[in-house]
């Protein structure tokens, strides 16, 4: 294999707002996309690559400097230093602090199709993020390779698994910076792994050595810099962040409508249920299981009855048999993937000998969405992309299989993106201006735009349940705030104990699903015994009155990028105890619940409060921050707290999101030092009228020093549903009395 170097410097120029080196091997393009963000570029002397995962456009001009051996490019945040003779690309911040370098020896080579860069690597560096991955929170001396894997049965170290997410944050020396690799053909990632901690290195199988570097100083702010510029999340619709009860497979309609209709007997709050693979006429997509489910609409609307959504599984997979509707237009319009002669490429999965669309095509994608009407008219709104890696039985698709113009290598690794693209754009369509619920599987950088995710295949035990929430927090610093875990595990039977700390955990996971394999238990709230279902009862209960939490939180994710559940990293980026293994698991969940994970068999747990003032949400116990606390944990109380200062607002217990509340909105607010803002948001949870204005949000704030809480004035033109405020204090002593001043948005508080 020969490997090139890229060589010195032979000309560079400004070109129609982009900055163009070439060198003897290959050509490099600087371009600025905003203060804090500048994409480099490098190409075989070819066209640029376009992404599927960037939706801004870089901006038309950018200050250069070209001096003897170096050419700086300056923005108000960053500065660039390109050096010539060899050509390299050294970041800084804008007051000249160090971020990150090509490694001078190297920097990047091309190996015939692959490309790889090589950088420096700081004595205290850490690494977080890169998605959907195992190991730990700090990604130091960990290699991993991005191919969306069908990873069925996966161990807690296993990879790669479902999902390509190339963006990671670095932070050394009190800076950090962030870096998206923006090629979705095989990559790899290595941070100080195997090289004798000289250099960090990334590449890939093929495409271009095409990254964005970012570099804001905090966590947070590059996070917004990354969604802004690959995409934030809608508004969900408000019924899919309560509980979801679902099942491989719930076999009639029968067995449906039994299953919601005990939740409501029972009185254990729920909102959707799902059907899995065998609601369909021989797993064939677009269709339904004429015996068992003989009447779609009726069953859909018996469950509308008692405030029940359905959700149905789709895969990408299209089974060969003539007659069927999908089939026979698939194969006459020339939508599915081929040989390079031609040929239809065929691949078993749960249908059969199947056929695979080529999402990569805007008119199969049109196609693909138009079929949801099968799911749609019956009164279908959630949708779940599953198998879409594309998984097919021996995981190995041939790299020959062609989807239009590209071959599978290139591919792979955004079939599940442009699949959930497909289903999101068609479902929207369909429901006209109902939001849909999409879930995926398999994703690639973007993927936040379309769908939610969950990260597949785990297994019934503690160790899963912890690296599960360490999934979920590194996949919120890639973009993503709606993600779920099966659970209680996909695979095995777990302990009532483990039942019952996953679903406590899952109150505070953004989606929050209960699911489980064939041929495991059944995984409902009442078959852990009468004291258990008491329990989970009373967690599920508590996941509907933060529901106005909740939901503020999603704002703060469309407009930020910030996830809803997020690793302690991002709040507290320079505390070294954050990243200790033993507290590696806790997170944030929106800005003031700290969660604490514990396995099932321990009674009591160390728990790391940050700086800071903490109190016991289930107690109010107060507690200083900066320390390891050991504390009770009880499977009937998770260990959540609640950082000192903190506005929550919460509502009445309610069955389902379409049940209405006693009409009060509490806001309750927890003492401390430091004055806070929270900013309190609600639209009509089903609809894109929030997108014309139809919302109600106002900011909350909280003032200690004169004890004042004041209400500013509402935004947008939603009518609340809530009727009245009550103000609920925590952590302050004597009894409160609360008067308002002439400005009838303060209120004075006093003890």
């Amino acid at each position: 294999m020969q490997v090139e170097l890229l060589g010195n410097v032979e000309s560079a120029e400004m070109r129609n707002g982009a900055f163009i080196i070439n060198t003897a091997v290959a050509q490099a393009q600087v371009t600025v996309y905003s203060d804090t963000i500048i994409r480099v570029c490098i190409t075989r002397k070819g066209k640029q690559p376009e992404s599927l995962a960037v939706i801004e456009r870089p901006l038309d001009n950018f200050t250069y400097q070209k001096l003897d051996d170096t050419i700086e490019v300056n923005t108000p945040g960053l500065k660039l230093v390109i050096e010539k003779n060899p050509l390299r690309f050294n970041f800084f911040t804008a007051d000249g602090k160090h971020l990150s370098s090509d490694d001078k020896r190297f920097g990047t080579t091309l190996h015939s199709d692959k490309v790889m860069n090589y950088r420096q690597l700081h004595s205290d560096e850490k690494f977080i993020g890169l998605g959907e991955k195992t190991g730990n929170l700090n990604r130091r001396g960990m290699h991993y390779v991005n191919w969306n894997t069908d990873a069925a049965e996966h161990t807690i170290k296993d990879d790669p698994l479902y999902k390509t997410i190339p963006f990671y944050i670095g932070l050394h020396s009190g800076v950090c910076y962030g870096l998206f690799f923006d090629n979705h053909h095989k990559s790899y990632f290595d941070f100080g792994a195997s090289t004798d901690e000289q250099f960090t290195w990334f590449g890939a199988d093929g495409g271009d050595m095409n990254y964005y570097f970012f570099g804001a100083q905090s966590i947070a702010d590059i996070i917004k810099d990354y969604t802004w510029l690959t995409g934030r999340i809608e508004m969900p619709p408000l019924w899919s962040l309560g509980y979801q009860q679902c099942r491989w497979s719930y076999m009639s309609a029968d067995e449906v409508l039994g299953i919601a209709r005990k939740f409501r007997e029972r009185k254990i709050p729920a909102d959707a249920i799902y059907c899995d693979i065998d609601y369909m006429d021989n797993f064939k997509i677009f269709t339904w299981n004429k015996q068992n489910f003989p009447d779609p609409k009726g069953m859909v609307d018996q469950l509308r009855a008692i405030n029940f959504k359905l959700v149905t599984i789709v895969d990408p997979g299209i089974k060969i048999e003539e007659g069927y509707k999908e089939y026979d237009e698939g194969v006459a319009k020339g939508y599915f993937a081929t040989y390079p002669n031609g040929e239809l490429y065929t691949g078993s999965v749960w249908a059969g000998r199947s056929h695979f669309p080529d999402f990569f095509n805007e008119e199969v994608r049109e196609w693909w969405g138009n079929a949801f009407t099968a799911l749609t008219e019956p009164g279908v709104e959630g949708f779940w992309n599953d198998m879409n890696e594309p998984a097919a039985w021996g995981q190995n698709i041939p790299p020959i299989v062609k989807f239009g113009e590209r071959y599978m290598p290139e591919v792979r690794n955004a079939y599940g993106m442009q699949m959930a693209r497909a289903t999101q754009a068609g479902t929207k369509k369909l429901l006209k201006n109902k939001r849909p619920f999409i879930l995926t599987r398999a994703a690639y950088a973007g993927t936040q735009r379309y769908s939610a995710i969950w990260t597949g295949d785990n297994s019934a035990s503690d160790e899963h349940m912890l690296y599960g929430q360490r999934l979920v927090n590194s996949l919120g610093l890639g973009g993503f705030s709606f993600i779920g875990v099966d659970i209680g595990g996909f695979m095995g039977n777990p302990t009532p104990e483990l039942m019952v700390r996953w679903n406590s955990l899952g109150v505070y996971t953004p989606m929050f699903r209960n699911h489980a394999a064939q041929g495991m238990c059944m995984r409902e709230p009442w078959e852990w015994g009468e004291e258990n279902e008491s329990i989970i009862r009373k967690d599920i209960e508590q996941r509907y009155k933060l529901l106005p939490y909740i939901y503020s939180g999603f704002y703060q994710s469309t407009q930020t990028g910030i996830p809803l559940s997020r690793t302690l990293a991002i709040d507290y980026t320079w505390d070294e105890n954050v990243y200790d293994e033993r507290f590696q698991n806790q997170s944030m969940f929106g800005e003031a619940i700290l969660v604490a994970p514990v396995i099932s068999t321990a009674l009591n747990a160390d728990v790391y409060l940050p700086q800071g003032e903490w109190y016991r949400f289930s107690t109010d116990e107060y507690f200083e921050g900066g320390q390891v606390v050991n504390v009770a944990a009880p499977l009937n109380d998770l260990p959540v707290f609640i950082k000192g200062g903190a506005i929550i607002p919460m509502q009445s217990l309610v069955q389902s999101t379409s049940d209405k509340n006693d009409g009060v909105l509490y806001i309750h607010i927890w003492n401390g030092a430091n004055a806070n803002e929270f900013v309190y948001y609600e639209d009509d949870g089903i609809s894109y009228n929030n997108e014309k204005g139809e919302y109600y949000k106002r900011t909350i704030r909280f003032e200690p020093e004169n004890r004042a809480v004041t209400l500013f004035a509402v935004e947008g033109s939603y009518p609340s549903k809530y009727k009245t405020m009550k103000l609920v204090f925590h952590g302050f002593e004597g009894a409160a009395t609360v008067d308002k001043e002439n400005n009838s948005d303060v209120i004075i508080i006093s003890f």
